[in-house]
């Protein structure tokens, strides 16, 4: 007799055999009567042991054992209980302990801090399970998203000698005596790929260097990113709504058990979302009392307006070039703008940015000197203007903060197995 998953069972008739194992996610021990939460990776359900009714070993000989986070195996029938979580509990005739647990640490009112050290164990929570789960499901209709549409997948590299977001947040790494930088994106090398594939994209990691504290940051973090030959700035917003309304929808579809697990109801964005100019968000800003110039990237209090302030994803277009990457293209009205812009999700904020990338040579080296960038450390970069060039445009994606506007969590970090931050690399 193979073993069931606990998902199954709540499906099964009243007095079906079944043989589960998974670990006791809580226990309730009265007299000769001991209550079990078993967990598997598909769901917890509870284990009801008798002492007069458990078979094998006697019940006074494993009641000792039966404690948080034990794994164990049970062999026993479906017992049909509207008092038990979901009407379903399971009688327990025989039962076998597979590994020991000692006094588990933690517990309630421990602090986040707490929590963070013993992330490992951490990763058995039902709630944290559901974010997980949600995670992965983004990461599934991004893929599909991306194959549905023509998109080919490319693998870019972790170690690069030179910047693409800017030096300031660099990471450095002893290369063989020679210091190189882990990536901060992969667009340069997925722009070399459009010239062979036209549409690609990539889903790895981007690492930045940022000292910062906001409950939207990570020093390693997962990026979704795509770029397009033959693409202009309003191809790519276009491609990006589509992208995201599908992400959203599809988890709102198939992940509707973990949203309830969070207690998370979330709306299918309403489309076309929203357009506004950098200039009327600065304004948008200003007359909710934050202080902003133009030309100034927008803080946190100031994103945090422009997210209360919409009730479907909102792009901010146009953005100075000094906001900007030197790669960015200049908008054809105003050369000190950008063709670029961010993309807000409601009540959360920024969780992507795009924009139409600089594909005439002389105006890219142009960019090159104004930004006090070194021709030599892009020199594969700038060969792809020299060999028909086209017009194209991208976009990334931070995964953690698309599934971080998803579930409603308070703080990146809770979207991610290990974060990593400017003071956590453990464990």
């Amino acid at each position: 007799m193979s073993f069931n998953k606990v998902e199954e069972v709540f499906a099964l008739e009243e007095g079906k055999k079944v043989r589960l194992r998974g670990w006791i996610y809580n226990a309730r021990i009265q007299g000769g009567l001991a209550f079990i939460d078993l967990r598997d990776g598909t769901g917890i359900v509870q284990v009801t042991i008798k002492k007069h009714e458990l078979k094998h070993p006697s019940f006074d000989t494993i009641v000792d054992e039966l404690k948080r986070e034990a794994s164990i195996s049970i062999e026993g029938y479906v017992k049909k209980d509207p008092r038990a979580p979901k009407g379903v509990e399971i009688l327990c005739e025989s039962l076998e302990i597979i590994g020991k647990s000692e006094e588990y640490p933690i517990k309630k009112g421990v602090g986040v801090k707490f929590l963070l050290d013993h992330r490992h164990l951490y990763l058995r929570r039902e709630k944290f399970q559901a974010i997980l789960r949600i995670r992965e499901k983004v990461v599934e209709a991004a893929e599909e998203w991306f194959r549905r549409n023509g998109f080919h997948l490319v693998h870019c590299p972790s170690f690069v000698l030179a910047a693409c977001e800017g030096g300031a947040t660099l990471f450095d790494v002893n290369y063989f005596g020679k210091t190189v930088h882990l990536t901060q994106s992969s667009q340069l090398y997925l722009e070399a790929a459009i010239f062979g594939f036209e549409k690609v994209y990539t889903i790895q990691p981007s690492f930045r260097a940022e000292k910062s504290k906001t409950r939207k940051h990570l020093t390693e973090f997962w990026h979704i990113e795509a770029e397009v030959a033959f693409a202009t700035h309003e191809d790519i917003m276009n491609y990006e709504e589509d992208l995201v309304s599908y992400i959203v929808e599809k988890v709102i579809d198939e992940s509707s058990k973990d949203l309830e697990i969070l207690g998370r109801t979330i709306e299918k964005p309403k489309r076309p979302f929203i357009r506004m100019t950098y200039a009327q968000a600065v304004e948008l800003v200003n007359k909710n009392g934050i202080r902003m110039n133009f030309g100034d990237d927008f803080g946190a209090e100031a994103e945090k307006v422009i997210a209360n302030s919409i009730d479907r994803p909102a792009f901010v277009m146009f953005f100075p070039k000094s906001t900007r990457a030197f790669y960015h293209m200049p908008h054809p009205d105003d050369e000190n703008l950008t063709l670029s812009s961010d993309l807000y999700a409601p009540g959360e904020g920024e969780i992507t940015t795009g924009g139409q990338r600089i594909h005439h040579l002389d105006l890219l080296l142009k960019r090159l000197k104004e930004y006090n960038l070194n021709p030599e450390d892009y020199k594969w970069y700038i060969d792809l203007r020299r060999y028909g060039s086209v017009p194209h445009a991208g976009f990334g994606l931070g995964l953690e903060r698309i599934v971080k506007w998803i579930t409603g969590v308070n703080h990146i970090r809770n979207t991610v197995p290990f974060p990593r931050t400017p003071f956590r690399v453990y464990p």
